[in-house]
């Protein structure tokens, strides 16, 4: 078992070193310090190295119990009480005698500000008020080490640190593999894993001038525990964990069940006689765990008052634990949904690369409400949208997957994009009368090189130009969603090759230290001087851009959740386009036909000639069969060859298995075997099936 080293304060059997402090800064000792004691004495007695014990009779009794009151008119004093956590130490400047006429001969006069110490007692046994107070402190010291730690491990390692050394020489913490969340019921067999062990090391700590009082052996207290062990239900150690009160080893029950905790050579491990403590762990329902207290053979053994103790460290660390697994679960659940809220994953857009950031408020706010996403709309356009609702809670979270839901649906509608933020707002309002948000959405052509900017209320984004000028986009802000009763505008802009188009939400650009349009302006200065350094013709790389523009939040700027969304746009050049109308009549097939070859040899793709016309022939005639106005026939050159067949009729195809007999219903089973990829997306105003091939 591996020893875990630590750095603790002198307990009650540690002599300090000359001119230390007698304050232990924890609060933690369990006893009063004594000096080495003879053998054979039962416990230490309090007191000074070289100081004559006082005898019965001749020192005044500070609190006296029934029967030994002082007598009348003696020289007794008012006890003063001592301070939390300042023991007497061994050696120092205080004493224990009470000063009077009883005093020793030759004792010297306790100083000014002496903390007393309490009743007398005969020689080698501890003061019984001191030593019950000295518990008192250990616990509230421990338990507040122990409700520090947020995380599993770290109350693990509270429980440790608090026991070893002050209270036991090495502590064993069992836990519950799996450990169950909440009121859920386990399913499978009771199982424990040893999760961490703690002793005292075995060398001296020279950085901090610690020696341990006790250095056991380590085949005493370094072999002890099994990894994992099986409770059976009726076993010994079922009924032990059962009972829940920590009890000592040396019990016929506990006996029985140490071979089942530590395996079956790990009881003989163990000291002998009351030095070993085994505390079940209870949560809220069930139990969960266990620990092992266990003290070397040159320790005072563990006492009656001791069970308290361990029951108390024992119940705040099972019910630290329940919380931090409660706690860990609610982190999982926030983390699945933001993630699930968020695009996993951003499409691959004909003429434009994306790039995108989401940073939480803070680690325990892990979801908020923004949001970015990117949505493929047919002629290989691009729908770009961010968004940002009030807060940035569970709830917020809730109403941004809503909203991001209806963005992509009425983005597959290929709705314009004031349109979009109007039924946006409309759905906003159903959802509450609170629901506030704001949102920005634009849609980008590589064809024309143009994008479209509808705003509701959000930060204009910020477009930076390859030859390094970054302008903030003057684009109508627009009211909130969820106002209503508000008109959306949408602007027409450039977005020429090789510009960079930035979205963003407010957490980016405001804060307690700035306003938002010096953010902004910041924001702008960033981009510039990011796009220097890689020269007027080549644009920065979008991931170091968003990195670059994340860097410039200081210590104090994350008062909000952030979303990023970079868009380059590439576009498509005109050489790389042809586009044709085509009369919906029986001479359509044939003429799309020709205009595809054509079109194929003048790119130098004639490898392709025999798949595009029969695939474009067949989607063709789909269309002609009930279209009744022109169909659009559109054949795009880039990383692949796509091509689109455009009509007036909404209906959607959907490929079926064709029977024997029939005539038709086949196209669609060849544009899905030879196609690389296909589909079909409904317009305001029609739909257009589309098909791409590889290029050989």
């Amino acid at each position: 078992m591996d020893s875990t080293r630590v750095t603790e304060h002198p307990t009650s059997f540690d002599r300090p070193t000359a001119g230390g402090d007698p304050a232990d800064p924890r609060g933690a000792l369990l006893r009063t310090p004594v000096p080495p004691r003879a053998s054979g004495s039962a416990l230490p007695v309090q007191g000074h190295a070289g100081e004559t014990p006082p005898t019965a009779g001749t020192g005044a009794f500070e609190h006296s119990q029934p029967g030994t009151e002082p007598a009348a008119g003696s020289d007794a004093h008012r006890p003063r009480p001592a301070a939390d956590g300042v023991p007497v130490q061994p050696g120092g400047a205080q004493t224990g005698s009470a000063s009077g006429s009883g005093a020793a001969p030759g004792a010297a006069a306790p100083p000014r500000g002496e903390r007393r110490s309490g009743q007398l007692s005969a020689p080698g046994r501890p003061t019984p008020m001191r030593r019950d107070g000295d518990r008192l402190r250990f616990v509230g010291a421990a338990t507040r080490r122990i409700a520090r730690g947020m995380d599993l491990d770290e109350i693990v390692m509270g429980l440790c640190r608090a026991t070893v050394p002050t209270f036991a020489d090495a502590i064993l913490v069992y836990l519950r593999e799996p450990l169950p969340v909440g009121d859920e019921r386990p399913t499978g067999p009771l199982v424990l894993r040893l999760r961490r062990t703690d002793r005292i090391p075995a060398e001296r700590d020279t950085e901090n001038g610690f020696t341990p009082a006790v250095q056991p052996e380590p085949s005493e207290l370094e072999t002890v525990g099994s990894e994992l062990c099986e409770v059976r239900p009726g076993s010994a150690l079922a009924e032990v964990l059962r009972g829940v009160r920590p009890v000592f080893t040396d019990t016929p029950a506990a006996r029985a069940a140490l071979p089942e905790l530590l395996g079956d050579d790990g009881d003989f491990t163990v000291p002998d006689g009351r030095r070993a403590i085994l505390a079940p762990l209870r949560g809220r329902r069930r139990v969960i765990g266990a620990a092992l207290f266990l003290r070397g053979p040159e320790r005072v053994a563990f006492e009656a008052d001791d069970l308290l103790v361990a029951a108390q460290l024992a119940t705040h660390s099972a019910l630290g634990i329940d919380k931090a697994v409660l706690y860990g679960r609610e982190a999982y659940i926030a983390d699945e949904l933001q993630r699930t809220m968020l695009p996993e994953n951003l499409p691959r857009c004909t003429g434009v690369r994306l790039a995108s950031r989401y940073l939480p408020a803070a680690e325990t706010a892990r979801v908020g409400g923004d949001w970015y996403d990117a949505i493929p709309l047919p002629g290989s356009r691009v729908a770009l949208v961010v968004g940002d609702v009030m807060g940035h809670s569970m709830t917020s979270a809730a109403i941004m997957g809503q909203l991001r839901t209806t963005a992509q649906t009425l983005g597959g509608l290929d709705l314009p994009p004031q349109e979009v933020l109007h039924h946006l707002d409309e759905q906003a309002q159903r959802l509450g009368t609170d629901r506030m948000a704001t949102c920005l959405y634009a849609v980008y052509d590589p064809v024309s090189h143009r994008i479209t900017v509808a705003n509701a209320g959000h930060p204009p984004p910020v477009l930076l130009h390859l030859g390094g000028h970054a302008e903030v986009l003057r684009v109508p802000a627009g009211a909130p969603i969820g106002v209503g009763g508000v008109d959306f505008e949408a602007v027409e802009l450039d977005a020429p090759a090789g510009a960079t188009l930035l979205l963003y939400t407010d957490g980016l650009v405001e804060s307690r230290l700035r306003d938002v349009w010096t953010g902004i302006e910041q924001l702008r200065e960033r981009l510039a001087v990011t796009a220097q350094l890689t020269g007027p013709d080549h644009p920065p790389p979008l991931e170091a851009l968003c990195d670059e523009v994340l860097d410039m939040l200081g210590p104090g700027d994350r008062d909000d959740d952030i979303a990023l969304l970079a868009a380059r746009f590439d576009g498509i050049a005109p050489s790389d386009v042809a586009y044709w109308f085509l009369e919906p009549d029986d001479t359509a097939p044939g003429r799309a036909r020709r205009l595809a070859r054509r079109s194929l040899a003048r790119w130098g793709m004639e490898d392709l000639t025999d798949s595009v016309e029969l695939l474009v022939s067949e989607v063709v005639t789909n269309a002609v069969r009930y279209a009744t106005k022109p169909v659009t026939l559109r054949l795009l050159r880039t990383d692949v060859l796509r091509c689109e067949v455009g009509d007036d009729v909404p209906q959607l195809p959907r490929l079926r298995q064709a029977r024997a007999t029939d005539e038709g219903g086949r196209g669609l089973y060849l544009v899905n075997r030879l196609a690389r990829r296909w589909g079909a997306t409904r317009l305001s105003t029609g739909k257009v099936v589309w098909f791409e091939l590889n290029r050989g």
